[in-house]
Formats: structure tokens, C-alpha cells, sequence
């Protein structure tokens, strides 16, 4: 059985996908990019600032399906430039407990939804 969960905190799915499904306690997210859930505007301007937004979107996610960071066990990054990867591990480490982050790969590719420059996506279990 999956759920699917849907939050007005988070972008509102710009293809044929839910923002996550919910399966046997294990919540699985499609990736997020820097859209600014309330105003539907890019966040685009620093890596920094995009990465921030990113990680929020994920925020509210998680939220929706009553977790939080702590219940990631697994995340993917793309990024169109590895060059940025320092900017965007500082951004990601700190919603994170360093003895407790997840697995984790981070994959540069040639491009991303809508010519942003980072997305995340992860799994996380609902009994840690």
C-alpha cells in the first residue's frame, strides 16, 4: 500500500509525480529544487540560497509525513557543478547530526529541472 503525500509547504510537483509516497513506513521523495513553495519563483541567485530553499522544501516534506532529518537514511545530490559541492555540504551538514547523517552520493550532471544548479532527494523510515 502507498500514500501519497502532498504539502503546500513544498513546490507543487511540476510533472507526473507526488512530492513523496509513504509505503510500509518508508517514505520515499522525489527530488527537490530551489521553487519557493509560496511564490512559485526560482531561488537561483547563490548556491548558497539555493541549496537553503532545497533542503527546505525537503523540510516540509518530511513534516508532511510527520518525520524529520533524523529519519533520512538515504539522500542523493546532483549538481550541475561540482565546483559548488563545499557550498552545498556546509548548506546540507547543518540540518544534520554529523554522528547520524544518512547514506549519501552526489552525482554532477549536465542539467537539472528548469536550469538549477542543485536538487535532493532522499528516504527516510518512520522508526529509526
Amino acid at each position: 500500500m502507498k500514500n501519497i503525500i502532498k504539502t503546500k509547504n513544498a513546490p507543487a510537483p511540476i510533472g507526473p509525480y507526488n512530492q513523496a509516497i509513504l509505503s510500509n513506513g518508508i517514505l520515499f521523495t522525489s527530488g527537490q529544487i530551489a521553487i519557493h513553495p509560496e511564490t512559485n519563483e526560482l531561488i537561483t541567485n547563490n548556491i548558497s540560497d539555493e541549496t537553503q530553499q532545497v533542503m527546505s522544501n525537503l523540510k516540509a516534506v518530511l513534516e508532511a509525513s510527520d518525520m524529520d532529518f533524523e529519519n533520512i537514511v538515504k539522500t542523493t545530490i546532483y549538481i550541475t557543478n561540482m565546483d559548488n559541492f563545499s557550498k552545498i555540504n556546509s548548506i546540507y551538514g547543518s540540518f544534520f547530526d554529523e554522528d547520524k547523517a544518512p547514506a549519501r552520493e552526489t552525482v554532477q550532471v549536465s542539467k537539472l529541472p528548469k536550469n538549477v544548479h542543485v536538487e535532493i532527494s532522499a528516504i527516510a523510515v518512520r522508526s529509526i
